[in-house]
């Protein structure tokens, strides 16, 4: 069963957590400070974290700018609901989504549920696909440019598949948040454009020129392999 790592300096929000995600099957552990929860991300190797954004000792969006340097672990964020700017912060820090406090158990375990299911090899059609000199390997989840292989989180790597399974269609904000979760939630249609600009920093030659995936402007983005 995978493990989730809880991090708040709440002890509340930590057992409710705890105890909604344990009856949905999932082992859980906990920290309550930032340092511990690094620390904790390097010993109990969570399928997931869920990470606070306001911690003591060492914050939230440094937690989770260190674990990115050397992890694709997918990563939960829990704002306050009026964050907007740590919200788009974490997104950019390749975070995966974000539960705005107070939140419904249910919705977390709803959305650690969706989340995980991104991270699991995709099934079905075609294994490879080919866009120019990108590929992408589905069953791994893993994305080269040429040799080069391009580290990209769960929700990065499906937000990518789902534009290069139909090059040239453009897809709305809307459809590839539906993509994403597949459960009924809060749309923030700013969290695509925080994912597309972290998939273009890693894929694209120039990203402020991007050769793979064009904005369609007041519509949503495509892929080219023109």
């Amino acid at each position: 069963m995978p493990t989730i790592l809880v991090v708040d300096d709440e002890p509340k929000i930590v057992q409710i957590a705890r105890d909604y995600l344990e009856r949905a099957g999932f082992t859980v552990v906990s920290a309550s400070d930032g340092e511990a929860a690094l620390s904790a991300a390097r010993t109990a190797k969570p399928q997931l974290i869920v990470l606070d954004l306001k911690l003591p000792k060492v914050d939230g969006l440094d937690v989770a700018r260190t674990l990115r340097k050397t992890s694709q672990v997918p990563i939960i964020m829990l704002t306050a609901r009026t964050d907007e700017t740590d919200k788009l912060i974490g997104l950019e820090l390749g975070a995966d989504d974000y539960i705005s406090k107070p939140f419904s158990p249910k919705e977390l375990v709803a959305r650690v549920r969706a989340v995980l299911r991104r991270s699991d090899p995709a099934r079905g059609g075609a294994e490879t696909i080919r866009v120019k000199d990108l590929t992408l390997d589905l069953p791994r989840m893993r994305v080269t440019i040429g040799p080069r292989v391009v580290p990209l989180t769960p929700t990065e790597f499906q937000i990518l598949a789902a534009l290069a399974q139909q090059p040239g269609r453009i897809l709305t904000r809307g459809q590839l948040l539906d993509r994403l979760h597949g459960v009924a939630f809060e749309s923030y249609e700013r969290a695509i454009d925080a994912h597309i600009k972290n998939i273009r920093r890693k894929v694209e030659p120039n990203p402020h020129k991007p050769q793979y995936i064009q904005t369609v402007y007041g519509v949503g983005y495509r892929i080219t392999d023109e």
